[in-house]
């Protein structure tokens, strides 16, 4: 297991930046699947990005492509997640999440590792 912790959140308006950070540590993770999740009330936690920490293959929601951007720093052994014209809609809990090895899964229930995530609140 890793363990992971958000940070970063806040309260913005619409069409600011925002960079949210996952501190990543625990056992080996370099063949790990790390993503960002979100959750609003009352709605499923939905798939926003996902990056394999061996080499930095991307793959986004369709709703996030062109704004936001998930890299990795592994010097830090962070995951970030850069969000540009945020939008209303982008108001949700934002959960960091692991899974083992290499897969462009979008799906929650795959993933085995999570944070405690971090508030994205988005003003019009």
């Amino acid at each position: 297991q890793v363990q992971l912790v958000e940070s970063g959140g806040g309260l913005v308006q619409t069409g600011d930046s925002l960079r949210l950070s996952c501190a990543v540590s625990g056992r080996t993770f370099v063949q790990y699947t790390m993503a960002w999740f979100r959750q609003a009330p009352g709605t499923e936690r939905e798939f926003v990005a996902g990056l394999w920490w061996n080499d930095g293959r991307t793959y986004y929601a369709e709703s996030v492509t062109g704004r936001f951007t998930i890299s990795r720093d592994a010097a830090k052994n962070t995951v970030n997640l850069q969000m540009n014209s945020l939008k209303v809609e982008d108001t949700a809990v934002y959960y960091c999440e692991a899974l083992t090895y290499y897969r462009a899964s979008r799906s929650a229930t795959d993933f085995t590792s999570w944070g405690q995530g971090t508030q994205v609140t988005v003003s019009s």
